[in-house]
């Protein structure tokens, strides 16, 4: 009867009064006691009261599939269940966690928690499950306004990619905004050689040997004997071992050693961090050792270029110290156009390896390239191997 209208209006109230009257206190409703649109409201809530008693009849019968008959509710959309709230920093921590289990959490902690910041910043908000591709795509946007394709794409997107990745891996998201939201890269336009060439290489290692700081009067701002040093040797070291520069100012005394009638720099996480993971021994070129290498090492212990401050991350230190031998070299304006800093001796010592027909197996061993194939994995490259084609390369001529 309800349904069908049939009722007077205190009768209708009196089968929907409690829901009407928690309509009215939520806001839902406005209609007046009597009006059509009151009228109306009572009846559908009957029929919705109706619907739902047929459905209580149904599933005790064992049928499971009922459709609702009302338009109203048969066309609705189903409500989506609440998802707690998801907290994106505490989800970067837990996902450096698992990187550190593995060995691999030291770079993503430094390098990437600016990035998630800045991302938590741009939404003004903290939680993953309301992150959105558009979201993502808004914020790579803004970043093109003031960064690099390249950077955007290789660092910020990379950053959150692999943090959602590791999430809806984990089942911890159901879905990954970030599936699909990319930055197309130009194609770098390259005029020279990666690598120093021969005449710009002695023209840095003669400014780099000859250093010395100035004397300012003021212990604050004289140079550091750290800086020093690094500027003088690191790089003489990476020009005749062809290692990153990060990987030599994090070197410490103790990673230097004679075997086998051979000097040798072990190059090793222990020390701060290698990008493979990997430890590896050079074997130190004759012409390190007769500028006095070996004697600048004597007698000393702990890092050799950065200061050993117990308790502070010594991969940050050596990092830091790296960055200070390119801004010197920068501002001696010895880096050619078209050379990244960190990375011309190391494209260096593969051009001159190619050069002298040593191979390229020996040349990735004494650089830290992993294998490129199942076969690289099997038999060793020892010292003396690593150590014939180290004496290979021609002397440099600093005179």
């Amino acid at each position: 009867m309800g349904i069908a209208g049939n009722l007077t209006d205190r009768e209708l109230a009196e089968l929907v009064v409690h829901q009407m009257n928690f309509f009215l206190r939520a806001g839902n409703t406005d209609a007046q006691f009597g009006s059509p649109a009151w009228r109306a409201l009572a009846m559908s809530l009957c029929q919705a009261e109706y619907e739902a008693l047929e459905r209580v009849a149904e599933r005790d019968d064992g049928n499971f599939s009922g459709i609702p008959s009302n338009p109203l509710i048969a066309s609705s959309e189903p409500v989506s269940p609440q998802v707690a709230p998801l907290s994106i920093i505490k989800l970067f921590d837990d996902f450096v966690a698992s990187r550190r289990v593995i060995g691999k959490g030291r770079e993503i902690e430094h390098r990437w928690r600016p990035v998630i910041n800045d991302l938590r910043k741009f939404l003004k908000h903290d939680d993953v499950n309301k992150i959105t591709k558009k979201n993502l795509l808004d914020w790579r946007n803004a970043k093109l306004h003031t960064l690099s394709p390249k950077t955007v794409s290789d660092v910020y997107l990379a950053a959150v990619r692999a943090m959602l990745n590791w999430a809806h891996a984990n089942d911890l998201i159901k879905e990954n905004p970030s599936e699909k939201v990319t930055q197309e890269v130009p194609k770098k336009v390259r005029n020279r050689e990666k690598g120093f060439t021969e005449e710009e290489a002695i023209i840095i290692l003669k400014a780099a040997i000859s250093h010395r700081p100035k004397d300012t009067g003021n212990p604050r701002t004289t140079e550091s004997p750290h800086t020093t040093a690094t500027i003088n040797w690191v790089p003489l070291i990476c020009a005749f071992t062809g290692a990153r520069p990060s990987e030599i100012t994090q070197a410490r005394a103790e990673d230097f050693r004679r075997e086998e009638g051979y000097y040798v720099l072990r190059i090793s996480p222990e020390a701060g961090t290698v990008k493979t993971g990997m430890y590896r021994d050079v074997p130190l070129h004759n012409q390190l050792v007769e500028l006095g290498l070996m004697r600048f090492v004597a007698g000393k212990s702990g890092p050799l270029f950065h200061a050993n401050h117990p308790g502070k991350d010594a991969s940050r230190a050596a990092k830091v110290m790296s960055g200070k031998l390119a801004g010197w070299l920068q501002a001696q304006q010895l880096i050619p156009k078209g050379v990244q800093p960190n990375y011309g001796w190391r494209h260096r010592f593969k051009t001159l390896t190619n050069e002298l027909e040593i191979t390229v197996r020996v040349a990735d061993a004494i650089q830290g390239h992993p294998g490129k194939t199942a076969a690289d994995n099997y038999g060793d490259i020892n010292l003396k191997t690593r150590w014939n084609a180290i004496q290979k390369l021609p002397w440099i001529r600093l005179d």
